[in-house]
């Protein structure tokens, strides 16, 4: 069972819908990154460089640190997202942010869009969590949490869109495969299971939040109807408690 949220005349050409959420957790993490540069500075001096906040700093401000999460600071697993060790770290997640994230906006509507990024945010978290011991902050989990959950839409909706759904799918599986390459030639300074907990964690947010799109041909001209799954929030929610669960079940690396 589906319901309708929303119908689009191709024909008419509307205006694109607005991505607050996006350009909203774009901001957040440049305004963090600012913030965490300005408290090493108060705190340690620019011993650790001037673009580059002090580790006391992030762990402060909530990194991931393993033995600090399994004796309670469960919130680390989120706000470990919105923190970034470099300029080149900020850079490249912005600009991936940028890339990809009003386009999941407008494809999955805002708040689908937060319960995706957030839900993948939190799965990279607890991947990195239960496999590496290092020290970990940044939004990538969440970047490759909508590759996921993009790669899921056009997946889902690949007969729909015919060949465009159908090319779509194949850039999304390119655009992981060849970052998870990039991660596993620099280890020691990527946190690869981050990225793989995101992709796997926006991929099946997705399954629950990704809306289908039909085509209604008993109106002329035909018009693209967009359906949610009616249970895709409870679903979203299964997957919050599964996350939970794991976090408080399983020991860390």
């Amino acid at each position: 069972m589906t319901r309708s949220d929303d119908n689009t005349n191709t024909n008419d050409a509307p205006a694109r819908p607005r991505t607050p959420a996006a350009f909203a957790m774009l901001g957040a993490i440049m305004l963090i990154y600012v913030a965490s540069l300005g408290l090493s500075v108060v705190f340690y001096g620019l011993n650790s460089g001037v673009f580059q906040p002090n580790l006391a700093t992030l762990v402060l401000m909530g990194a991931k640190v393993n033995d600090r999460i399994a004796r309670g600071d469960y919130w680390r697993l989120l706000t470990a997202t919105f923190l970034h060790a470099n300029l080149i770290h900020i850079f490249f997640n912005g600009y991936a942010l940028y890339a990809l994230g009003p386009e999941t906006e407008r494809i999955y509507g805002t708040w689908r869009f937060l319960g995706l990024y957030v839900l993948a945010g939190l799965a990279g978290s607890l991947a990195s969590y239960l496999m590496s011991p290092a020290i970990s902050v940044g939004a990538s989990g969440a970047i490759f949490g909508m590759i996921g959950g993009l790669g899921v839409f056009y997946y889902l909706n690949r007969a729909t869109l015919g060949d465009f759904g159908k090319a779509q799918v194949q850039n999304m599986v390119t655009i992981a495969m060849v970052n998870l390459f990039i991660g596993f030639a620099a280890q020691g300074t990527i946190d690869n299971w981050g990225h793989m907990g995101g992709l796997v964690g926006g991929a099946l947010a997705g399954l629950a939040l990704a809306p289908r799109i039909q085509i209604d041909s008993r109106i002329y001209p035909p018009v693209f109807q967009r359906d949610y799954p009616a249970l895709g929030w409870a679903g979203a929610a299964a997957l919050l408690l599964m996350i939970a669960a794991m976090v408080r079940l399983l020991p860390p690396a």
